[in-house]
């Protein structure tokens, strides 16, 4: 695909993720009668739902990143050139301010908005260190033994995320930043994002290093032979 068919599917793709996110927080806390505990269930349900569409249409296209921490480890692993890789970024982040917007706009909302939602602490941080981690791990690892299921398990790795991270797993920093733009079930103070950001970096990192070494090919050694 040229470049500018990749650009646009991940601009594309990282809009339709961000309408999915807000709009879902949107309407899951309108309908859950104060109880935070269903519309974050709501909420989980329909990225997890959303991310397994999106990814299986646009991956052919561009690799389906959506998220900047995971174009970074594409590249750190040669698959992307640095260009290509620093256009995905801004193509994920402007796609995701737009669908930030859309979603304002469906269920009306004051399009421009800033969060006031702290999302603070060190264990906050420590989270989304966890989840972009595992996020990571899981992309390449399907990606190695299994590349026709990577779009059900990253919907399935976000949906359990939602629930084992204190954060609700942001584990994308693009998406960290659109939300910071939405004061509504999803969003997340401007203050909070300097730390999301640096431990989803940090993580991903993390994970490059961690499964490079476990999936590695096998040497003649390892397999037991002479």
């Amino acid at each position: 695909m040229s470049l500018a068919r990749r650009l646009a599917a991940e601009a594309l793709g990282a809009g339709l993720l961000l309408a999915i996110v807000v709009g879902s927080g949107v309407m899951g806390e309108r309908l859950a009668g104060g109880n935070v505990a269903l519309a974050l269930l709501v909420n989980t349900l329909a990225t997890g739902a959303g991310l397994v569409v999106l990814i299986t249409v646009f991956g052919p296209i561009s690799g389906a990143h959506f998220n900047p921490a995971v174009t970074l480890v594409a590249r750190l692993r040669g698959e992307i050139a640095t260009a290509a890789a620093l256009a995905y970024g801004a193509a994920q982040l402007a796609g995701a301010v737009l669908g930030v917007w859309a979603a304002h706009a469906m269920f009306d909302e004051a399009v421009l908005q800033v969060s006031t939602k702290l999302r603070a602490g060190p264990h906050q941080a420590f989270a989304e260190f966890v989840a972009t981690f595992g996020l990571v791990g899981v992309i390449l690892g399907t990606n190695r033994f299994r590349p026709q299921a990577t779009a059900a398990m990253v919907g399935l790795y976000i949906t359990a995320a939602y629930w084992f991270t204190a954060s609700t797993s942001f584990a994308n920093p693009a998406v960290t930043l659109a939300r910071s733009l939405s004061d509504t079930f999803a969003g997340i103070a401007p203050a909070s994002v300097p730390a999301f950001i640096a431990a989803q970096i940090a993580g991903a990192l993390a994970a490059w290093l961690a499964f490079g070494w476990l999936l590695q090919e096998p040497k003649t050694s390892d397999c037991g032979r002479p």
